[in-house]
């Protein structure tokens, strides 16, 4: 179901590339894989990257609500999840993942939430290097979410890099006929 869910919130943003929240869950997972190897400290990495994959399963039930949603609808995502899991023989182990990630109070928890605001920011960057208005306008928002030293350093790099330069690499002349001499 999480396949077929739109992350609502870009819609608000004209042109804004969309995506489900399939693809920003998977996504949050790899930033979450980066960020517990760059955070100091004691922290169980297992826990981060399984807290990232199963952040918004409740998800297939409520819908996406983005931050105008939020105004005016409270889903009941504790009601969701325990629905989601119910009959499972590992729910009590999904249903903690997704109670500690909502309680945002261990280091795992908060490294968690960290890379689901850098998910949203890399979304924004490729969306501005698109060309799309208003992106800039989301950042400081998002910037004000981080709370680990590792995910305000990547943000910083987000924010100071281009989106295409891990593959289109200007300073090449490879491009110039494609690696065909």
């Amino acid at each position: 179901m999480l396949k077929r869910t739109p992350r609502t919130g870009w819609q608000f943003l004209a042109g804004a590339e969309t995506e489900s929240v399939a693809d920003h869950s998977f996504r949050v997972a790899m930033i979450s894989f980066v960020l517990a190897r760059l955070e100091p400290g004691e922290i169980d990495a297992d826990r981060i990257l399984r807290m990232a994959l199963v952040h918004d399963l409740p998800e297939a039930r409520t819908g996406d609500l983005n931050y105008m949603n939020q105004k005016y609808v409270q889903a009941d995502e504790e009601a969701a999840a325990a629905d989601l899991t119910r009959g499972l023989p590992f729910s009590d182990e999904l249903d903690a993942l997704m109670a500690e990630y909502r309680a945002e109070k261990t280091p795992e928890s908060i490294i968690a939430h960290d890379a689901d605001q850098l998910e949203l920011l890399l979304q924004l960057v490729e969306n501005r290097d698109g060309g799309v208005p208003g992106t800039d306008s989301w950042v400081p928002f998002v910037l004000k979410r981080l709370r680990t030293s590792s995910g305000q350093q990547l943000a910083q790099r987000i924010l100071d890099g281009d989106s295409t330069r891990w593959w289109f690499d200007q300073d090449s002349d490879w491009w110039v006929r494609g690696g065909k001499g």
